[in-house]
């Protein structure tokens, strides 16, 4: 009787949802430690195409991995530059930015009321207070200085595992038998995030640079520093474009007023709509194959495990998770339950 009761199908799915409690426990518990080791796994998988295509140009790879190393030096003292001044500059102008911002909201309220509609109850210094905009865009800002903040330590990180790529057959060939059909699937799985991660870097980019410029063109303060926020919300999915207007659209229309914010409104959308539902889906095709339910709540749950490191690195994350169900027999029903519907 008890064997029956160990052997059983529901124990076997209790012990199952156990230990998927625990492990998901160890993983909050371990989040800064673990955070950083995949945001330097992250950066090494995004490099990985550029060394080999330096090495199929007969360039060593130990060269091939410093020149990487020096550029991502260079693109971080690059932002530092760009961006550094503009932060602090930001952070100290926050008082003055609020009082405009009262004066941008109370001539609307005049102006509502001269079209006659009924705006004389409004209350524009409570519902600024009761909001407290301006302290949202600089924590979002500010949040900027932590994603940078443990550089050094992803950096070494980075360098390790770009080194270890090289002896990490060989091992894995000595470590387990039929090492050869596993290493094909393991190919498989980082091929496909491989390609999800560098397409998505190009557009992020992209979005980042014509963001950068479309500011710059209609006067708004600091267009460098909303540039490389949308750079690095658009790793977000769905919310990420939307989060990184507010703070330029807000800064628009306190600095310049409703016309510039309207600009800026149709800069990010056209850019947004371009870049995410043009190009991206042109390049990527369907090989993201995850439901739109699915990234929704992927980006919730690797956001509550690892913080932002989790939202930037949902999908990558979900979609490895998808591919080891799918190549299961036992599995392999949640795997096409995560998938679209085609």
């Amino acid at each position: 009787m008890t064997n029956n009761i160990h052997n059983s199908p529901a124990t076997g799915v209790l012990l199952t949802m156990a230990s998927l409690v625990i492990v998901i426990a160890g993983l909050k518990v371990a989040a800064p430690l673990i955070a950083q080791f995949l945001m330097a796994l992250f950066i090494a998988v995004v490099c990985t195409p550029s060394i080999r295509w330096m090495e199929r140009k007969n360039i060593p790879r130990s060269v091939a991995i410093v020149l990487v190393l020096l550029f991502i030096l260079a693109f971080v003292y690059l932002v530092v530059l760009l961006v550094g001044d503009s932060i602090q500059s930001f952070k100290m102008n926050k008082d003055l930015y609020v009082q405009q911002l009262k004066v941008q909201l109370t001539a609307l309220t005049q102006w509502l009321i001269s079209v006659g509609i009924p705006a004389q109850g409004m209350e524009i210094s409570s519902l600024i207070e009761k909001a407290d905009l301006m302290s949202l865009v600089t924590r979002l800002v500010g949040g900027l200085g932590v994603i940078f903040g443990d550089f050094f330590v992803i950096f070494l990180s980075v360098i390790f595992i770009l080194a270890e790529t090289t002896s990490f057959p060989s091992k894995f060939e000595k470590a387990f038998v039929n090492s050869h059909d596993k290493m094909v699937h393991i190919n498989n799985i980082l091929e496909k995030i491989r390609h999800y991660l560098a397409i998505k870097t190009a557009s992020s980019l992209l979005t980042g640079g014509l963001v950068s410029v479309l500011l710059l063109f209609i006067g708004v303060d600091y267009p460098f520093l909303w540039g490389m926020l949308a750079f690095l919300l658009n790793y977000i999915p769905n919310i990420g474009s939307i989060i990184a207007a507010i703070p330029a659209l807000i800064l628009s229309l306190i600095q310049l007023g409703p016309m510039a914010m309207l600009w800026t409104a149709i800069s990010f959308f056209a850019v947004n709509n371009f870049v995410g539902n043009y190009l991206e889906p042109k390049f990527m095709g369907k090989m993201l194959g995850l439901s739109t339910f699915v990234v929704f709540m992927s980006l919730i749950f690797w956001g509550w495990i690892f913080g932002s490191v989790g939202m930037f690195l949902s999908i990558p994350l979900t979609m490895t998770i998808k591919i080891i169900l799918e190549a299961n027999e036992s599995s392999r029903w949640l795997g096409i339950l995560l998938g679209p519907e085609d």
